[in-house]
């Protein structure tokens, strides 16, 4: 068994910051790709930033240059560092990892999701 806990996550003013932490554990071989999306009120859920194992990053265009992903391979963790948010960023948000069980076998997790409020 496989999870993914968020945390982070609460309510900011506009122009301020928030980092949002992703923790995987259980039976894990290795992990691939690991990604944060978002979902807002009456929205469909959009991906946010992305990372390989890599290291190659893919970020939304409307939080380019403000947001920056990156990872602890040696704590299974993800982060999403979110600065000089706006009220646009309201949303949940949801980790998500392509987590290895096995030599050749992967799953895709989600996490719970975390809110994030920013007011104007």
């Amino acid at each position: 068994q496989v999870q993914l806990v968020e945390s982070g996550g609460g309510l900011v003013q506009a122009g301020g910051s928030l980092r949002l932490s992703c923790a995987a554990s259980g039976s894990i071989f290795g992990i691939n790709d690991m990604r944060w999306y978002r979902q807002a009120p009456g929205k469909q859920r959009e991906l946010v930033a992305a990372l390989t194992s890599g290291g190659s990053t893919k970020y939304a265009d409307s939080v380019k240059g403000r947001f920056t992903i990156s990872r602890d391979n040696a704590k299974n963790t993800v982060y999403l560092q979110m600065n000089s948010l706006k009220p646009e960023d309201t949303a949940v948000y949801y980790c998500n990892a392509e987590v290895a069980i096995a030599v050749t076998k992967y799953l895709e997790v989600w996490g719970q999701g975390t809110l994030v409020t920013v007011s104007s």
